[in-house]
């Protein structure tokens, strides 16, 4: 789809409905607002780009633009934080970005029954400072903690690096209201209420909006769970001289049974090769280590010092070499600093390049992390040896289930990409090397994506594989709920709903 080009009356709409000091139409505004983290061709830059960026401050104006954007046949594209990293925020057709940035206001603290309610453009971290003098948190924690925003959270059902203890996005938000593509304002919940946690009366409609990445509408409103302030929180890190062992120490400390337990995560030896070379990210530890394993806990002092006398033992007779009290503590406190790290990313031979940073995320079930590391890394070596600008960083598995950590893991393998060197062809092989990496989850009963979403070129192919009929649950329900294909249109193949016959843009 061509560029609508935003006539001059269309533009003028939108400065009735938000003030003309919120419509933005330059270069640098529309350019800023099509980039994200995840890679794509610079060269191809000029195909995503909006016509016109927005930002609102209520509802009622959000309602107003989508409104407009039906009349006269215009994409919508839903934009938070825009740190996502798999395009969700990418204006694939053009049209108008809604950027919600502005509406970061925190409408109601209750203390009594522990909820926040806030605007979608609120962070995590600016949110827990106005908390801590409350002694409660709003515990989801993703990597992208200092930048990422709650309605983007609630866009992509984030992931939790806590997640394990608290739970992830879907389970922190308790309700959230938002404007449908047609215009239409609702409240999707647990329950009626707003800060009711379990209903029986209905559809689950919240978790149909959980993960929508901006296709059914555009968040304006949340209301979140929180938690108390953790009197006590404690790290451990272990080293390993094989993956096997690492891996087996995993499941056992992930099936503990310890509730403090808010996540383990291992690292293969692809990432402790990645972390040497690169010195502002990782304190070298000896060749001989080619795995480490990290856990965390939280809560309540009485219960986290005498689990953390079990994780010790666990990690010991396991084989494991605790790396000291300074690198566990000092690693995890850090573990935000890290989001951005890959930017200036080395090469193997140690030149610093402007590498950018992808990462195939996916839910593995514990028992086929071997499996799934090895035929990953195959599929990523194949590629560098026919494309050198492309760098295996390695991989890790994180506990992924909410309260479950014994179940499945986040397994991400983490590919840099001399962005500035892409061409077609090397940007072809990449896609069809995350078509496979895919496929092998699949292959070994996993999701295609964990956490992030999987609605970019290669991986997205997969993804009728993957639901089976519930992807056409999917395209009727994206028609039913926007029969104009105006809201995020090009996004988890969905423009297909509407090629029987159907209104396409």
């Amino acid at each position: 789809m061509t560029s609508v080009m935003l006539s001059d009356p269309v533009v003028e709409e939108l400065v009735s409905i938000v003030g003309r000091d919120r419509v933005f139409t330059d270069p640098a505004a529309r350019f800023n607002r099509a980039r994200v983290p995840a890679p794509f061709p610079v060269h191809r830059w000029a195909e995503h780009v909006p016509d016109a960026v927005v930002l609102p401050v209520s509802a009622q104006e959000v309602s107003e633009v989508v409104k407009l954007a039906n009349r006269h046949r215009i994409p919508v594209v839903p934009r938070a934080g825009g740190t996502g990293l798999t395009d969700g925020a990418v204006p694939l057709q053009h049209g108008i970005v809604v950027d919600v940035k502005l509406m970061n206001k925190v409408f109601e603290l209750d203390l009594e029954d522990r909820t926040v309610t806030v605007g979608p453009g609120i962070n995590m971290m600016k949110l827990n400072e106005e908390l801590r003098k409350h002694d409660v948190i709003y515990p989801d924690d993703p990597a992208s903690y200092p930048c990422s925003l709650v309605g983007g959270r609630i866009g992509t059902s984030g992931w939790s690096l806590i997640g394990g203890r608290y739970g992830h996005t879907r389970d922190l938000v308790i309700s959230f209201e938002m404007v449908l593509p047609t215009g239409d304002i609702v409240r999707v919940g647990d329950g009626g209420g707003k800060k009711v946690r379990k209903s029986s009366s209905g559809y689950q409609l919240k978790h149909l909006f959980m993960g929508h990445q901006g296709t059914l509408g555009i968040v304006t409103e949340a209301t979140l769970e929180l938690v108390p302030r953790p009197e006590a929180e404690f790290a451990a890190f272990f080293s390993y001289e094989d993956y096997e062992s690492a891996w087996r120490s995993t499941g056992a400390l992930a099936r503990s049974g310890l509730a403090t337990l808010a996540g383990v995560v291992l690292f293969d030896e692809w990432k402790i090769r990645y972390l040497r070379r690169d010195d502002e990210a990782y304190i070298p530890q000896p060749d001989s280590v080619k795995a480490v394993v990290a856990v965390a806990m939280y809560g309540v002092a009485d219960e986290v010092r005498p689990a953390a006398k079990r994780i010790m033992r666990i990690g010991k007779e396991s084989g494991g070499s605790y790396l000291g009290d300074e690198i566990s503590q000092g690693d995890w406190a850090s573990r935000h600093d890290r989001y951005a790290t890959p930017l200036h990313g080395r090469l193997p031979d140690r030149q610093v390049a402007p590498m950018s940073w992808h990462c195939e995320d996916a839910s593995i079930n514990w028992s086929q992390l071997p499996k799934v590391r090895e035929k990953w890394h195959a599929l990523v070596s194949d590629l560098i040896e026919r494309h050198p600008i492309f760098d295996d960083w390695g991989m890790f598995a994180y506990t992924n289930g909410a309260y479950k950590p014994w179940g499945d893991y986040l397994t991400e393998i983490d590919v840099g990409i001399w962005e500035q060197e892409l061409d077609d062809e090397s940007w072809e092989a990449w896609v069809n090397c995350k078509r496979d990496i895919a496929a092998v989850s699949l292959e070994h009963g996993g999701s295609i994506s964990a956490c992030h979403g999987s609605c970019r070129a290669g991986e997205v192919d997969l993804v009728p594989e993957e639901l089976g009929g519930g992807f056409e649950v999917m395209k009727k329900i994206k028609k039913a709920l926007d029969p104009n294909n105006i809201m995020n249109p090009g996004k988890y193949l969905l423009d297909s709903a509407y090629e029987d016959g159907g209104e396409t843009l």
